[in-house]
């Protein structure tokens, strides 16, 4: 089973590996290579397969699935940012979280934590420390609570659907599966990849900003 290629995962764990790698995307930090988004959605694709492909998923099983993991993954997440704080988050060995984290900083600052909180669903590496930055910052349980729940709903609901709908819009999709996960799995770095650029351009900026103050 490889952790990062969502057909290989879902065939050996179906339902449950969804519910899995929601669960740690979205609650603990090390899980932030998971591949969510990607996942959702091949889930999806299976569900629209025939009952006598190789891998054909149920969609009234996984719905609750990824429903669960992702809504429990954000509030364990908060817990332990909660507990832990500061500690968690600040971690000079691994730039790539630390740029997540001036992300969604960055969010909550400018969007109000209700919609941080659902946007950052939807984009990889914030959706993974913003959980527990919001426990870090001290927002209130029921704030969070209501809107990482819409927010967890819409995304995992959302992007699931969307694969079963093109799975049934294509007859025999089984046939082209294994192009149309590559396809997805592309597409999902390629969202990491931009989301670390951006993440480094605010950088860029002030040190060119420091170094013509030194002059």
């Amino acid at each position: 089973m490889n952790l990062l290629d969502p057909h290989s995962l879902l065939a050996s764990l179906g339902a449950l590996g969804v519910f899995l790698v929601l669960f740690a995307e979205t609650g603990l930090l090390v899980a932030f290579f998971l591949p969510g988004d990607s996942l959702l959605f091949t889930a999806g694709l299976l569900c629209a397969t025939a009952s006598t492909s190789a891998v054909h998923l149920s969609l009234t099983t996984v719905l609750p699935a990824a429903v669960a993991g992702a809504l429990l993954g954000a509030q364990t997440g908060f817990w332990i940012g909660g507990t832990v704080g500061p500690r968690l988050l600040d971690r000079p060995d691994r730039p790539r979280l630390g740029q997540a984290i001036e992300r969604a900083r960055q969010a909550l600052d400018r969007y109000g934590t209700g919609k941080a909180l659902v946007l950052a669903r939807f984009i990889p590496l914030v959706r993974t420390v913003m959980n527990p930055l919001a426990g870090t910052v001290g927002v209130s349980t029921r704030t969070f609570t209501a809107w990482q729940v819409l927010g967890g709903t819409v995304w995992t609901v959302g992007v699931t659907v969307a694969g079963y709908l093109l799975g049934s819009s294509v007859p025999n999709v089984d046939h082209y599966l294994l192009p149309i996960v590559a396809v997805i799995v592309i597409l999902s770095l390629v969202s990491v990849l931009l989301e670390i650029r951006r993440s480094r351009r605010p950088t860029a900026a002030r040190s060119h900003s420091a170094d013509g103050t030194g002059r």
